[in-house]
């Protein structure tokens, strides 16, 4: 278990030292180039991945942040249960990594409105999200309330930015960018987690002891 503590204390350090830098060095919607396939794009998403929301307004935005404190505490005691049975690197790794991702942006969604001065919020009179200009601080009172925040996201890939060709059927002429959705740290080693799985298979649930024998 302490593998799994000191993995998941490593990539939410290095996830929220980025957001922080993030949010109060940058404008809403700024973007810095790193090369011509890798930007900083500083959004705020006060949903789920790719904009989804379970729900209109702040009223999504609590029932998404209680499920994700549910659902990480639901995947802590689980990887707590295969740690005690002998859990393999196969799967401590992977978990921690998953485990790191969903806290890390649970934060965001939690504390960030208290401890900022500005972050987007709803307009509940026009029933959409609001930006904001300058650049957000510490500071107190924050600029929402407790699970009230948004999530801080800023790694863009735009690998692929073209057309599509005008003979194609619809989409033709249409413009078409990979990979389009602005993500963050977090969400990076959700992925990253997911993928291992995928990879190593059978591998992560066993034990060590039944690895030896492989």
């Amino acid at each position: 278990m302490k593998k799994v503590l000191l993995i998941t204390c490593l990539i939410l350090f290095f996830d929220q030292a980025v957001k922080i830098f993030i949010k109060t060095h940058f404008e809403m919607g700024e973007s810095l180039e790193i090369f011509s396939w890798f930007f900083l794009s500083f959004v705020e998403n006060p949903g789920m991945a790719y904009g989804l929301h379970l729900g209109p307004g702040y009223t999504g935005k609590i029932i998404l942040s209680c499920l994700r404190l549910f659902l990480s505490a639901c995947f802590f005691l689980w990887i707590y249960q295969h740690c005690k049975k002998g859990a393999s690197n196969y799967f401590i790794v992977p978990m921690s990594m998953i485990f790191a991702g969903a806290i890390g942006n649970l934060i965001d969604s939690t504390f960030y409105g208290l401890i900022f001065d500005r972050g987007i919020i709803f307009d509940a009179q026009h029933h959409r999200w609001l930006g904001y200009l300058g650049v957000a601080r510490f500071g107190s009172p924050g600029y929402s309330f407790f699970m009230g925040g948004a999530v801080v996201d800023m790694l863009y890939f735009p690998i692929i930015d073209d057309y599509w060709p005008k003979w194609i059927p619809y989409f033709g002429g249409e413009r078409f960018e990979f990979f389009k959705p602005v993500f963050n740290l977090a969400d990076a080693f959700i992925s990253m987690g997911g993928i291992l799985m995928i990879i190593f298979g059978d591998k992560v649930f066993k034990p060590v002891d039944s690895l030896k024998h492989l």
